[in-house]
């Protein structure tokens, strides 16, 4: 198994009481660090613009700009974003936005991509907000777009939702450029996914996963592609300590952070969906997790410290006593 990394770039409230002038060197560091080790195979951050789980003057940094940043100040990592809205961007200047990152990185950048859903941010960007259908429509055009831009230097799409007429992308990236596909739509997307994704990533609950598997396997059949050449993989919010009464003061710290900004209803929200993920509890809990999702086929999971950028112990803890046990299979 594999294991991936979210830097804290506020939109989830993880920068919030610290000082705008510190919010560059933390992550920077953040990511540095993980780059010097050999426990996470890449990093993340989420492409958003307006905080959760409400809207509120907190920062949220750009991915992409970010992806520019890590790619300059990294050696070794993957880079990658879950996920890059289409809807937010014109595919061929994404493709060619990624491209250049993907150069200052030296082969580096992965491109998560999904149809999007916050619905308040796009229409205060002025997207408007497309019926569901209407998105996911856009992101097979875009994805056909991307994939041409990426594998042969330029692109054509005469589509209902872009028009590309040879769009040039020179210098292609250095390497592969793979797409991550997001989201578990069992009609759309998953079948966009078995045409186009090296990745999948959708949700991480045991059963859900294994259902949403057996879906993309019938899609895979169905267009003749070896499901056996996606990697699946889930992202995880972590919530780890040596007792449970030290995660439960964890949990704890969560809720008091939120209810800083946001209203208490939403804090409760968010720290009961905290609280009942698959990656909270202690380490020996955790590792019996992790072992039942990679019997499923989960083989790389992107985790999330909610307490990264005020307290790395939980991330350090993880790294010590998780990913020993499961990385010895990262051969399969």
């Amino acid at each position: 198994m594999k294991f991936g990394l979210f830097i804290p770039q506020g939109w989830r409230q993880d920068l919030t009481g610290i000082p705008t002038e510190r919010h560059w060197p933390l992550m920077k560091e953040l990511a540095q660090q993980a780059d010097q080790g050999d426990a996470y195979d890449s990093l993340w951050v989420y492409d958003h613009f307006h905080t959760v789980p409400e809207p509120v003057h907190e920062a949220t940094h750009e991915a992409w700009t970010l992806m520019a940043a890590f790619a300059a100040t990294t050696t070794r990592v993957h880079l990658g974003q879950m996920c890059t809205c289409m809807g937010y961007r014109n595919p061929a200047y994404l493709a060619k936005a990624a491209t250049t990152a993907d150069i200052i990185s030296g082969g580096r950048i992965q491109m998560g991509i999904g149809a999007g859903w916050y619905e308040h941010e796009w229409r205060a960007y002025g997207y408007g907000f497309p019926t569901a259908g209407q998105r996911l429509a856009a992101l097979a055009e875009g994805v056909d777009i991307m994939h041409q831009m990426f594998t042969t230097g330029h692109a054509t799409l005469d589509g209902t939702h872009y028009q590309i007429t040879d769009a040039l992308n020179y210098p292609t990236p250095t390497g592969t450029v793979p797409l991550w596909i997001a989201g578990g739509g069992e009609k759309k997307t998953l079948r966009i996914a078995a045409q186009y994704a090296q990745y999948t990533n959708f949700d991480g609950t045991p059963e859900v996963f294994s259902h949403k598997s057996e879906v993309l396997r019938s899609h895979c059949d169905d267009l003749g592609r070896d499901f056996a050449t996606i990697t699946r993989s889930a992202n995880y919010n972590v919530v780890i300590a040596e007792t449970e009464r030290e995660v439960n003061d964890r949990i704890n710290w969560y809720r008091q952070h939120l209810e800083r900004t946001v209203s208490p209803q939403a804090a409760e929200r968010e720290t009961h969906s905290l609280a009942n993920g698959p990656l909270v509890g202690t380490p020996e809990r955790i590792i019996d997790t992790l072992h039942d999702l990679e019997q499923r086929g989960m083989t790389y999971a992107i985790t999330y410290f909610p307490e990264l950028a005020y307290d790395t112990s939980g991330m350090e803890l993880f790294e010590r006593t998780v990913i020993p046990h499961l990385s010895q299979t990262m051969g399969k």
